[in-house]
């Protein structure tokens, strides 16, 4: 009595396994185009990144710190984007910011409409929420296993796992922002004539914005701890270079790359966080 009884037993493990194999053979086509529109995107953009010159890079990330928080930023963004310099590791760290980019990108484009849904729907907002629970809670490792036998080792499956694992923040907090306008500011929208559609995108997203670029930070910072863990797929870049330390056990090596992402991101962090906030006279 003591223990749970034996004969009760959900076999979803081999369903889910079931499922995915038959995805794999049914779906190949499908995935196969998926992963091609994915895939020349994301390589477009790896090569635009690792084609600037490396000044350039960081004179432009200098400046946007400098029109957003002023010379104390931009002073913080070159020393940071020189170290990684320094350590060698430039390609790695261009590699890593177009997974990121291109994970963003996806989150935004996906997530924000679905956060726009629920703000609308509570039904919708009912069937999203255990799903982002799911999503949030879920190992990080689960996502892999789906994603290599779907579309096989490289950057295509690297991007979807990321996405799967960063986009709750931005679904999330586009629907709080949405939810937080004002009613008195929709209604003296609705009584000067404006349409649902007016409203949506000139009076809610706007003052939504603020909520919807943290979602979009706290998106891009979970694609940053999520990069270590798609590098077993092939997503490259400096999660390689911290997967190679673990594996020679080179703690140089590994320590390297690591510190690399954290300098990556708190600057992508202080950017995002200040795009949305007045810039200072």
């Amino acid at each position: 009595m003591l223990e749970f009884p034996d004969f009760i037993y959900l076999p979803l493990d081999q369903w889910t396994s079931a499922l995915v194999d038959w995805l794999t053979v049914e779906g190949e086509a499908l995935f196969d185009m998926i992963g091609n529109v994915l895939l020349t995107p994301m390589l477009g953009l790896e090569r635009f990144l690792l084609w600037i010159p490396w000044w350039a890079i960081i004179l432009l990330a200098a400046g946007l710190a400098w029109r957003q928080k002023g010379w104390r930023m931009a002073l913080g963004v070159i020393a940071g984007m020189f170290f990684i310099g320094s350590l060698g590791l430039w390609d790695m760290a261009m590699k890593t910011l177009a997974i990121v980019i291109a994970a963003a990108i996806l989150a935004l484009i996906v997530g924000v409409p679905i956060g726009i849904g629920m703000a609308r729907s509570e039904k919708m907002r009912g069937l999203v929420r255990p799903i982002l629970d799911m999503m949030q809670t879920m190992p990080s490792f689960v996502y892999l296993i789906p994603a290599l036998m779907l579309f096989g080792l490289g950057k295509v499956p690297a991007l979807l796992s990321t996405l799967i694992y960063a986009i709750p923040p931005v679904i999330r907090l586009t629907d709080l922002g949405i939810r937080q306008v004002p009613g008195d500011v929709i209604e003296a929208s609705r009584a000067f004539g404006a349409t649902e559609r007016q409203m949506l995108l000139k009076v809610q997203l706007p003052l939504a914005a603020p909520t919807i670029m943290t979602g979009v930070n706290q998106t891009i910072m979970m694609a940053l701890a999520m990069v270590v863990i798609a590098s077993m797929i092939g997503a490259g870049g400096l999660g390689t270079e911290v997967l190679n330390g673990i594996a020679r056990l080179d703690v140089g090596r590994g320590f390297n790359g690591g510190i690399s992402i954290v300098i990556m991101a708190i600057i992508i962090d202080r950017l995002t966080q200040s795009a949305a906030q007045p810039r200072n006279s």
